[in-house]
């Protein structure tokens, strides 16, 4: 199966990357058991409210006033803006997205936490085995030079997430209805695969879907009653965002683990 990148809703012409993928290994999935989660209460499970909005794709609106989840804004060299993605902060002063994300031509990244001013990133790495074949390795941390006024969410490292667990996705991406980006949204899926690189949803009338802008964003599960990121938003099967399969660079992965550890190891963790 081809996937397509769940690409950086990018604002301009389109950079290296957009599109693309490789042949995935993540075997065929069951059908999805009901969520034990509400679509309705997707946005708790960040801390945060709810408007009356139908978002992601069959999601709710979230307010931003004190979310984790945060937008990021990539920059070119000249400072025009080739592209959006969503981050979620796992450290006082890290921020955790898709290694996608951080491809050239962002040559530097603002951070708005959805009040109050852009944040300037110091500083930006993909993993370092990330070669585009989404999901594998997707994944990137930004470090910032002052603390972010945000709680951290914890990284899922003490287990492997399991298939048939209610997970929320959250992202800044379209709505897929009306194309709206720049707005945080949260919905519920089932995870209907599980590799050592690799999660999977499956997208139905009954689950959310990610769409273009929601890379980089997390996938949650419940550890010890803690939503914990168990994965970074990485791909889709289509462009559509109301069908097909999701995919997410799984942060369990050792070497992920290590990567996103050394550059943050401070990160929050169960």
């Amino acid at each position: 199966m081809m996937m397509k990148l769940i690409v950086a809703a990018m604002l301009l012409a389109a950079a290296g990357g957009c599109g693309g993928g490789g042949s995935s290994s993540t075997p065929a999935s069951p059908s999805p058991s009901a969520p034990t989660t509400p679509v309705s209460a997707a946005c708790s499970v960040i801390g945060l409210g709810v408007s009356a909005s139908t978002s992601i794709v069959n999601g709710t609106e979230c307010s931003t006033a004190n979310s984790p989840v945060v937008l990021l804004n990539m920059k070119d060299s000249t400072g025009l803006q080739v592209g959006g993605c969503t981050g979620t902060v796992i450290a006082p002063r890290a921020i955790l997205t898709a290694a996608h994300c951080l491809a050239s031509p962002a040559a530097s990244i603002k951070v708005f936490l959805g009040v109050g001013p852009e944040l300037d990133a110091v500083s930006f790495s993909p993993h370092p085995s990330y070669t585009g074949n989404a999901p594998n390795f997707d994944v990137g941390v930004i470090l910032m030079g002052a603390d972010i006024p945000r709680t951290p969410v914890p990284l899922l490292l003490s287990r492997d997430t399991r298939v048939g667990e209610t997970a929320v996705v959250t992202g800044w991406g379209k709505d897929g209805i009306q194309g709206v980006t720049s707005t945080l949204r949260a919905g519920v899926a089932t995870i209907t695969s599980v590799t050592s690189l690799a999660l999977q949803t499956t997208t139905t009338s009954s689950f959310s879907s990610v769409c273009q802008g929601d890379s980089g964003g997390p996938i949650l599960v419940q550890e010890s009653g803690v939503w914990s990121i168990a994965g970074v938003i990485s791909a889709n099967s289509t462009l559509a965002c109301s069908f097909g399969d999701n995919f997410y660079a799984n942060v369990r992965n050792s070497s992920i683990s290590a990567f996103i550890l050394g550059a943050a190891p401070d990160a929050a963790r169960r």
